[in-house]
């Protein structure tokens, strides 16, 4: 990384930390390392998701619009799940590796459909005590 690089790092849980307990990381740091032990490139990735995948999923499953996705697609499901799971837009930007500005203009169409909880939300931060309707209680 770069002088003035940040890394950032997402929720992975155990599986990640079991790997780097038994594997440890690259000299440079890296989780993930070519067949040579320089930079994993694509055509490394994909060789090895894709023998994933077959492994992973069962011949019912393989021929799923998800098994057949590629890796962008899964990360974008993900970056979309978090926000619709109600994360702070700041710390999905920075797992994502995203600013909030990109990540806003990518994905605002993901977080449509969700004015019913916001407007809970709203009323729960500014008027304890007053349940029901948003709009009849902005009218009080």
């Amino acid at each position: 990384m770069g002088q003035g690089s940040t890394m950032s790092t997402a929720p992975l849980g155990g599986l990640l930390r079991d790997h780097l307990k038994e594997f440890g990381s690259s000299p440079g740091g890296r989780v993930f390392i070519g067949p040579r032990g320089g930079i994993l490139t694509d055509r490394a990735y994909l060789a090895v998701f894709h023998g994933a995948r077959a492994v992973a999923f069962t011949d019912e499953e393989a021929p799923s619009l998800v098994a057949q996705r590629p890796p962008y697609d899964l990360r974008h499901a993900a970056v979309s799940t978090w926000l619709n799971a109600g994360v702070a837009p700041p710390q999905i930007a920075e797992w994502a590796g995203h600013s909030v500005d990109v990540l806003l203009r990518a994905y605002a169409k993901c977080i449509a459909g969700q004015q019913e909880e916001a407007k809970r939300r709203i009323l729960a931060a500014t008027q304890s005590g007053v349940t029901g309707d948003f709009d009849n209680a902005l009218a009080r």
